[in-house]
């Protein structure tokens, strides 16, 4: 679809009358399960069966052909073989329909010929511009306007929640889990081969949905998951006038089938770094599990007294139980979820000793005792909520003989209401808890069965609170010398030289502002001395050969060459080494240079993927990169607050502050080369590869300096064929 031609999508979630072609009488049928679930759950709107061996369906006047309906049609249902889709898709088009979904397999996931007739049913939509959903999916559900234009057999409760899904399979499982936790939907949508409509087109539509308020996304892959993605989701996660909440769980996220590569960017980086990376750029919330994902929406939901989304101003949690062991677990677990255990000011301290019995405990976790009712929840619970201290609070019920459950539930609620802070429940156990759940449920309190899922969804919202609300520094006003950087590159490509060691990648990195070091080539060990006492000692030397990309790996580099003879010994013992390694290596001679300033040694990098474009990669470097893998990942192109959230997601930031004496690193300075790493390798498609390492950091004001580099190249054309995979 186009960008603007979201809005068509009405005729497919909120059509005045629906064409079911395929509709059959037949029980076990794709055609008799829709035409059933529509007729049977009330749409309300104009249903027209069309089938030519059929005069009725389930007493409904049934027509031959789309064409034949005497009356205008909105939508069209198409559960028909893929030869008879595409000739009824052309009589839909004929009618005049405003919306079609093709339920039906038998197209590109089955091989070419499949994939050729969807691209033709595409074709004729496009020039029509009707808009289509599938094929190959389950079909679409409104419950608002008990609308089941689908083949399963539940019709959720209405409710300002939208799942879009491109299993089919799993939407019938959590159509039936979500019956289970009396959860309400929105609109619910099974997407199947997005041969037309996709997740962003559906993202750009549900934002504008009144009755939507958080979007649940289950996704295998995305086609359009470059600039167009992050850009787009990000107007609706963060910059409208009512964000959007976009919660997403992703299959494959612990496959091994990353692309194979050379670099230790390219090592490192999955598919899955990718889509991790899309998805915090654009402000969308990664959950591991269906559990966690309806958790976290319930969370979403929350609404204060103006109508407003609850989320906390901060990351700190006080929990309220009457035991000690969920207590435990839920600080635990608040923990690890990126939470902070409020401090409670002595206020709060004293007003919670007026009102619970010494045995009590009165500091963060509060355990008000086993044997509390529920005035003394209640009583706590406020005290805990007025802090000033506090974001938020998790309240622990495990059921006791004496504990009245209904009456705490309803304590919770008159607080919720009178707070503009989330409060989160974990009423313990199943029937002993029955009543408190359903009555905490029904007024919009979100309640879990253990209080490790609470913290996880306290974590979310904290997570969404922090980004709706994160800072934005000015740009930085950077110039760069494209045309020589096109030139390099041109010029490497031309005489076939696909790799780029120090010599072609330090003038490449040079003309976007990277701090380089001297570096001359020298063929022999004399030639070697004269230039080390040229520049001046102590020297390093490093073998240059297109074979040998990691240098350390073959014993081609040595450090802090004090003289004229330590630098003629080690080119010898460098050229040995590397002979050694590989003797078929073609061996150019030595790199000279000075020792860079000490510093950090960090790691830059670049890998580019099909569909997706060029990511780009941050993190402590050097030898240890591959091993401890503590690295950030961005989709390029970014500017300057891209650069400095990725940097602080790697958990070594610290690290570059002051630290045991050691004074901090310029990290303004590594936060602009990010950004003209990012410009490099958008404006110069050419750049497969890109690792710079070590890159030394020096203290604040005082820069960096690029140790080692390395880059492969590709001519253009094979770049585009690879983006066309």
């Amino acid at each position: 679809m186009k960008a603007d031609d979201f809005m068509k999508l009405d005729a497919i979630f909120a059509p005045r009358s629906i064409a079911v072609v395929g509709a059959s009488s037949q029980e076990g049928k794709v055609g008799n399960a829709i035409f059933s679930n529509l007729l049977h759950g009330h749409f309300n709107g104009v249903l027209y069966p069309v089938n030519p061996s059929a005069k009725h369906i389930m007493c409904v006047k049934a027509y031959s052909s789309i064409l034949d309906i005497p009356d205008l049609v909105d939508l069209a249902m198409i559960i028909l073989p893929p030869q008879r889709a595409l000739q009824t898709v052309q009589d839909a088009l004929e009618k005049g329909v405003k919306g079609i979904v093709i339920v039906s397999a038998g197209f590109r996931e089955v091989g070419p010929e499949g994939r050729a007739l969807e691209d033709q049913i595409v074709a004729l939509c496009h020039a029509a511009g009707v808009p289509v959903v599938g094929p190959n999916c389950l079909g679409v559900i409104n419950p608002k306007h008990s609308m089941n234009a689908s083949f399963s057999t539940r019709l959720p409760k209405a409710g300002n929640i939208s799942f879009i899904s491109q299993s089919g399979a799993l939407c019938t499982a959590v159509l039936d889990f979500a019956a289970d936790r009396d959860f309400g939907f929105s609109k619910f949508i099974s997407i199947g081969n997005k041969a037309d409509v996709d997740e962003l087109d559906l993202l750009r539509y549900l934002h504008q949905d009144r009755d939507t308020e958080v979007i649940m996304i289950y996704l295998e892959e995305l086609r359009r998951g470059g600039l167009e993605f992050i850009e787009t989701v990000k107007q609706i996660t963060t910059y409208s006038d009512h964000p959007t909440p976009i919660l997403v769980i992703k299959s494959g996220r612990t496959s091994a089938g990353a692309l194979a590569a050379s670099s230790h960017t390219g090592a490192i980086a999955g598919s899955e770094a990718v889509y991790d990376s899309i998805f915090e750029q654009a402000g969308m919330i990664r959950v591991d599990s269906i559990n966690d994902l309806f958790d976290f929406a319930s969370c979403f939901t929350m609404k204060d007294s103006q109508g407003r989304r609850k989320v906390p101003a901060g990351n700190k949690v006080a929990i309220v139980t009457n035991a000690g062991g969920p207590g435990i677990v839920a600080t635990d677990m608040t923990i690890s979820s990126g939470l902070e255990l409020a401090t409670l000011n002595e206020e709060t301290v004293e007003t919670l000793k007026s009102h619970l019995p010494a045995t009590a405990n009165f500091h963060n976790p509060v355990d008000v005792i086993g044997d509390a009712g529920s005035d003394r929840y209640e009583n706590a619970l406020t005290a805990v909520i007025h802090d000033n201290n506090v974001d938020g609070a998790i309240v622990i019920l495990t059921p006791q003989s004496m504990t009245n459950v209904l009456e705490t539930a309803k304590s919770v609620v008159r607080i919720k209401q009178r707070t503009t802070k989330p409060i989160l429940c974990v009423f313990m156990g199943i029937l002993d808890v029955s009543a408190g759940v359903k009555y905490l449920q029904e007024h919009g309190v979100p309640v879990f069965k253990f209080p490790e899922s609470a913290a996880r969804a306290f974590g979310a919202l904290s997570y969404y609170a922090k980004w709706l609300e994160r800072q934005h520094l000015a740009q930085f006003p950077l110039k760069h010398d494209e045309a020589k950087a096109k030139e390099i590159i041109e010029s490497c490509v031309a005489r076939g030289q696909t790799y780029l060691g120090e010599i072609d990648g330090l003038d490449l990195l040079r003309c976007y502002g990277f701090p380089v070091l001297e570096t001359k080539l020298a063929t022999n060990a004399v030639e070697a001395a004269d230039l080390a006492e040229a520049m001046g000692f102590p020297s390093v030397l490093k073998i240059v050969s297109p074979q040998i990309i990691h240098k350390s790996d073959a014993g081609g580099v040595m450090i802090k060459l004090k003289n004229r003879e330590e630098v003629m010994a080690g080119f010898e013992e460098i050229i040995a080494n590397a002979q050694k390694y590989d003797e078929n290596a073609d061996i150019k001679g030595c790199l000279v240079t000075t020792m860079a300033p000490k510093g950090r040694e960090l790691i830059l990098g670049a890998n580019r993927y099909p569909i997706f474009g060029p990511l780009i990669m941050f993190g402590f470097g050097g030898i240890f990169v591959e091993v401890f893998k503590d690295v950030a990942f961005r989709l390029a192109p970014i500017k300057r607050n891209e650069a400095r959230r990725m940097m602080h997601k790697i958990k070594a930031y610290h690290l570059l502050k002051e630290f045991r004496g050691i004074p901090a690193s310029d990290t303004e300075t590594l936060e602009r080369l990010l950004v003209s790493l990012s410009d490099m390798v958008t404006n110069h498609p050419e750049i497969q590869e890109l690792d710079i390492n070590p890159l030394m950091v020096h203290g604040v004001g005082q820069g960096a300096t690029v140790a080692d580099c390395r880059i492969i190249l590709k001519a253009p054309e094979q770049n585009a064929q690879i983006s066309r995979l």
